[in-house]
């Protein structure tokens, strides 16, 4: 059996990935469970019975491992996992920092699997999780309609910068409630997180913030230049999942109802898409999900082929750990290296 590395344990990306490898029966003997200043003795749950060692990033030797899943942030990334395509170990990288890569392949499992074994480097990267919940569900309409126009209205929970994030929501919404002022928990968003929207995820790039410039150009690596993409981002008070209305426009007539058998029928991807009161799902309804859901589907009358949908996920599950997993799994078994 080859060795897997899972590098960034500690977080909750990470933890995910692991979680996912042992419910599905990955032996832990098969696993490096990797991460920054880790100091010896450092151990993780493996499921209810298990405590893995946790190896320090900066002496782990990738030369042990045949595949490396990098869970971590971009910095680290960008400074580790060349160092692990050295040692000849395949790189799964879960973090933006070979997006504009051209020799790095953007991969999402279902959708263009081929292109694993189209890289130059050994490394193939997974696009950010609020791309892979839309890709997922349009792959094969794509290819049946081609699209032509893609305008994408994300509501990121703060999960996206992690335990930090997810904290500082936490003891603002506790100050709130306490009357205390909130000029301590500011860190992260510099604003109100708590009972507010905030239209920024990530720095400026011009007029567009990261993560909506990422959108645009995470979708024309996975379906090609040709499409446009409009992308508009924001942060709600909440916890963990993306929800994401998004409106598509086609260069073929579309039928709505093929669009919804289309969509059902590709894997990991559900449609519960009901016009009564609460036929549609939540961010609430998702988390601990693999699966995206897709709800109020419906013809866009403002275009000429054109319809527009609701969709969900877990960012931490189904949007990164479960396609870094599937993938993980393809190179398993049919021993691309």
């Amino acid at each position: 059996m080859k060795k897997i590395a899972i590098v960034g344990v500690m977080n909750s990306k990470g933890r995910e990935l692991l979680n996912l490898l042992e419910e599905n029966g990955m032996p832990a003997d098969d696993i490096f469970a990797v991460d920054v200043d880790c100091p010896l003795g450092t151990q993780i749950s493996y499921g209810e019975d298990i405590d893995m060692d946790v190896y320090n990033l900066k002496d782990f030797d990738f030369g042990s491992a045949d595949i490396a899943v990098f869970a971590t942030s971009e910095e680290l990334s960008k400074h580790y996992v060349p160092r692990a395509a050295a040692r000849k170990a395949f790189v799964i990288d879960c973090s933006a920092a070979y997006t504009m890569d051209t020799d790095v392949p953007l991969v999402v499992a279902g959708l263009n699997d081929e292109k694993l074994t189209d890289t130059k480097k050994g490394i193939v990267a997974i696009p950010s999780p609020q791309v892979a919940q839309l890709l997922l569900p349009l792959s094969k309409i794509n290819a049946q309609y081609k699209i032509k126009r893609l305008v994408v209205n994300t509501y990121m929970a703060v999960s996206l910068y992690g335990h930090e994030a997810m904290d500082e929501l936490f003891n603002q919404t506790r100050k709130i409630f306490m009357n205390e002022p909130l000029v301590d928990d500011e860190e992260i968003f510099h604003k109100q997180i708590a009972f507010n929207i905030l239209p920024q995820v990530g720095e400026f790039i011009g007029d567009e913030t990261k993560q909506e410039w990422a959108i645009n150009v995470e979708i024309k690596r996975v379906l090609g230049d040709n499409i446009k993409v409009h992308a508009n981002c924001a942060f709600v008070p909440a916890f963990i999942g993306i929800g994401a209305f998004v409106n598509v426009e086609c260069g073929k007539e579309v039928d709505v109802d093929d669009v919804r058998n289309i969509m059902r029928d590709t894997k990991g991807v559900v449609v519960f898409d009901k016009q009564t009161d609460l036929g549609y799902v939540s961010l609430n309804d998702v988390q601990g999900e693999s699966d995206i859901y897709v709800s109020r589907l419906r013809q866009d009358v403002s275009v000429k082929n054109g319809f527009s949908f609701w969709c969900v996920a877990d960012d931490l599950r189904a949007g990164s750990a479960q396609n870094a997993y599937n993938l993980l799994q393809i190179l398993l078994n049919n021993k691309v290296n």
